[in-house]
């Protein structure tokens, strides 16, 4: 990989944009693509390839593509998924961990320092903000997923609120169908519409019957996966 590209695909990881890499298999010709469509590289690509690059950088999906006589190897270089954990409680301890093994960036916010302690988490990013505060500071993206645990409306209701603002391809909040229902009527009463609270997975995780904060964890882990990795992005 030649140095300019090379350098280019770094600055785009540290901005976490999603790039292609493709790669000529008959010439050797390495092009790195944006998401926008912008090219770098030792040779512009055919406008009608373009797309097909395009949709494999939205569906994160690497492999071998023929296109006239030719045949590329189209390598995608995602930013890494990060989670956002509202809440530092029993049930994020075991979270964290999970999410970390299963590749995210993992932040976990609380303003109570007794709770958001490295003892608590350890190798976790903590911020010690209110979690609206905190999250007009992270800025979450289409690769961030948000999930409340605190189960208390003062953290939860305006980090909803923030979240549902965003493209997170993922919002989740802990509670049973009874106070997600009186989640909502309060986000109602806050100007929320239905169409935008629908993207609230609640109560969160997948129906599996967990009990155990590990199993809670992997339920959660489990829905966050079928929303980032699924179906529509298998399609075509």
């Amino acid at each position: 990989m030649k140095r300019r590209i090379l350098e280019a695909l770094r600055r785009a990881q540290a901005d976490r944009r999603p790039v292609a890499l493709v790669t000529d298999l008959g010439t050797g010709f390495q092009t790195l693509v944006g998401a926008d469509g912008r090219q770098q590289g030792d040779a512009g690509l055919e406008e009608e390839f373009l797309p097909g690059v395009l949709d494999a950088i939205r569906r994160d999906r690497r492999g071998i593509v023929e296109f006239y006589d030719g045949r590329f190897f189209i390598n995608i270089f995602p930013p890494p998924s990060r989670l956002l954990i509202v809440g530092a409680v029993h049930l994020a301890q075991a979270l964290a961990p999970a999410a970390r093994l299963a590749g995210y960036d993992v932040t976990v916010i609380d303003p109570r320092r007794s709770f958001a302690t490295p003892e608590r988490f350890p190798d976790t990013r903590l911020v010690l903000e209110w979690p609206d505060e905190a999250l007009d500071m992270l800025a979450p993206d289409a690769r961030t997923a948000i999930v409340t645990l605190s189960h208390d409306p003062k953290f939860d209701d305006p980090a909803l609120v923030r979240a549902l603002a965003g493209p997170a391809f993922y919002i989740g909040a802990l509670g049973s169908r009874k106070s997600h229902a009186a989640r909502l009527e309060r986000l109602r009463a806050q100007g929320l519409a239905d169409d935008a609270l629908t993207r609230i997975h609640g109560p969160v995780g997948l129906d599996t019957g967990a009990v155990t904060p590990g199993e809670i964890a992997v339920s959660i882990l489990a829905e966050m996966t079928l929303a980032l990795r699924g179906p529509k992005h298998r399609a075509g």
